[in-house]
């Protein structure tokens, strides 16, 4: 029998590691938020400009990769069933990534071009250790092995990602790259967002959604399908992007069919629930949030493709920044934010009745979140998505500002909704324990 089957605690995620990440990530897209809507003017437009590309770290490295990184202690343990306890090296890698972005943001913002190779740099090294540890634990995993494949590839391209961002960086310096940086940088963004983000999401998918819906979980060789083309196509589509080739349609299209795979498998998902847990509500806002997340991201792939195939323009700039609106926020931030909202009560749970030495069951996790806080940070998003969307699309400001006021006001209120899931539980089994201390005390009189 090993130690983790003997010690109950070995089977609870870490408490301050997945917390420190998600608490980060809160704060970085609520500063993304607010500075869009104070300074609207400085982001609509050209959106390579340093200020928008400090916005858009704040909101892929810092929001979308520091909660994947957090969730991992989570999902780890959970879902994946694979060993995922923090270290002392793990909080080095945080100070690493927090430092870093602080590094990235603030350097873009005054236009420092070290500094921002500099901090790229740190946040690289933070990032690696992370990767390479999800990769290390992965591998001995309990979870079919075309689901370890696609988390594989996405750290494998997390790290081709990090690495060109790193050099785009010393470009800006030392000339070190061949080629425009306008492609360099959306060759780098593609090759990030879709080969590391988007792949993890699809690989941790698989596992997650059927706890979301519930339903059954698939199986079988199809799995695989989205892996390899998914892969293939990011990687084509990075090379084509760096050169400039046609052939980036080819590669844009088995990026598609790789997506297509996927949501083939979310449709089987549908068609095969398995019993709801007893207690969970009928309006499920996880799901509703992946719902909102999965419109986002066909209304992204229509545009991908139709910017693959006209050629550039004022148009189809425009057109690009709602594609990145629609790729970025629409779909992989609100998948993150649906995947909190399922996590965090779960492991909260876990967390609250391992605090009490498993004598004291915390209120169902079902019970914790706040049903109007919710509404309100559904409302937050599906507002600010349409509206950012719309305000890049036409060059807006005041679209801009509506849509990033209501993604704050969506972001503030989950964020409410988990500190109150985190404090109930425990105050309830401490109210318990106290309860049951109280009654021993009584029955010894």
């Amino acid at each position: 029998m090993s130690a983790a089957t003997r010690d109950p605690m070995a089977r609870v995620p870490s408490q301050a590691a997945p917390l420190l990440y998600l608490a980060t990530a809160h704060v970085a897209l609520a500063v993304a938020c607010a500075f869009a809507a104070y300074q609207p003017d400085a982001v609509v437009g050209f959106f390579a400009h340093s200020w928008t590309a400090a916005l858009v770290h704040l909101i892929t490295l810092g929001w979308i990769t520091g909660s994947i990184f957090g969730a991992f202690y989570i999902v780890g343990p959970l879902a994946l069933r694979m060993e995922m306890r923090a270290r002392g090296m793990d909080y080095v890698a945080y100070a690493l990534v927090t430092a870093g972005l602080a590094g990235m943001v603030v350097s873009l913002w005054i236009r420092e071009h070290a500094g921002t190779a500099w901090a790229a740099a740190t946040v690289t090294c933070g990032a690696l250790y992370m990767t390479s540890r999800i990769l290390a634990e992965i591998r001995r995993a309990a979870v079919p092995a075309a689901v370890r494949l696609h988390i594989i590839l996405a750290c494998v391209n997390f790290w081709l990602a990090a690495s060109m961002g790193v050099l785009i960086a010393v470009d800006r310096v030392a000339h070190v790259l061949p080629g425009p940086l306008f492609s360099n940088v959306i060759a780098h963004a593609h090759l990030a967002a879709i080969g590391w983000a988007t792949m993890m999401v699809v690989g941790v998918g698989y596992r997650l959604l059927p706890m979301v819906l519930p339903s059954r979980m698939p199986s079988g060789r199809s799995l695989y399908a989205s892996a390899l083309l998914l892969e293939a196509g990011v990687l084509g589509l990075f090379a084509s992007l760096l050169l400039r080739s046609v052939a980036g349609r080819l590669f844009g299209a088995m990026i598609v069919a790789g997506l297509a795979v996927f949501l083939g498998h979310v449709v089987w998902m549908l068609r095969h629930p398995a019993p709801r847990p007893a207690g969970a509500p009928r309006v499920d806002f996880a799901v509703l949030h992946a719902a909102a997340a999965g419109a986002s991201l066909l209304a992204a792939v229509l545009l991908g493709l139709t910017l693959l195939m006209v050629p550039l323009s004022a148009q189809t700039l425009r057109a690009a920044s709602v594609y990145g609106v629609l790729g970025l926020v629409g779909f992989l931030a609100q998948m993150v934010a649906a995947m909190e909202i399922r996590l965090l009560p779960m492991v909260t749970w876990c967390w609250a009745y391992a605090s009490s030495g498993y004598r004291v069951p915390p209120p169902s996790p079902h019970a914790m979140r706040s049903r109007s806080l919710q509404v309100l940070g559904l409302a937050g998003w599906t507002i600010g998505v349409m509206a950012l969307a719309a305000g890049f699309g036409f060059e807006s400001a005041p679209l801009v500002r509506l849509g990033a006021t209501a993604l704050f006001a969506g972001v503030a209120a989950a964020t409410l909704d988990h500190v109150s899931v985190l404090t109930g539980a425990f105050h309830a089994v401490r109210d318990g324990h106290s309860a049951c201390i109280s009654a021993t005390a009584d029955g010894h009189s």
